[in-house]
């Protein structure tokens, strides 16, 4: 299943098995979907999204931070390092789309709004930047999550196409507040 290929570029394995918990946790979670509807949603975030981004950038300067959560890596990116003390992670399955289509032992989606999403850079490329050029080609996103120049970004494709962006404070609230170019060329350039 790893090998199978999701766009011009990435391997599944690739996009389920690169976040940091992944590795630290490997032998103990199944990165993988089961759902075939997730497989899918990760494709057309790769058509869409990822090829084109690495189509211009390169591939070997586009950094997958994270892809797909499986159930597996939810529940230890929930969790907090023995070691350290910190959490694993910080993530949102209600609304960050990182686990697309998959549905929990109810049988009800993680993540109702659907689609599938990611977390990436470019090397030696600020992501304001990366995010300027995105707007610029017109991507197709759902939602987009500016962090800071020189961290990652988040970005999803689905249905929805909202186009929505955010950044966050120093606290990790939410905010559009320093962001209204992004917005406006966001809702003009679709």
């Amino acid at each position: 299943m790893g090998a199978t290929k999701i766009g011009k570029y990435l391997t599944l394995e690739e996009f389920c098995t690169c976040t940091n918990t992944y590795k630290k946790y490997a032998a103990n979670i199944d990165p993988f979907p089961k759902n075939s509807e997730t497989i899918a949603a990760i494709k057309d975030l790769n058509q869409f999204i990822i090829d084109p981004v690495i189509d211009y950038f390169g591939r070997d300067r586009f950094q997958l931070t994270y892809g797909f959560c499986s159930p597996d890596l939810r529940s230890f990116l929930e969790k907090k390092d023995p070691v350290t003390g910190i959490k694993n992670g910080r993530i949102d399955p209600t609304r960050d789309q990182h686990m697309s289509h998959e549905k929990n032992r109810l049988g009800n989606y993680y993540c109702k709004r659907l689609g599938a999403a990611c977390d990436f850079a470019i090397a030696e490329f600020p992501s304001d930047s990366l995010v300027d050029w995105i707007l610029s080609q017109k991507l197709p996103f759902d939602s987009l999550y500016f962090y800071d120049r020189d961290r990652p970004i988040h970005i999803s494709y689905g249905s929805q196409h909202k186009r929505d962006i955010w950044t966050f404070t120093p606290t990790r609230q939410p905010t559009k507040k320093g962001i209204q170019n992004w917005i406006e060329l966001a809702k003009s350039s679709f």
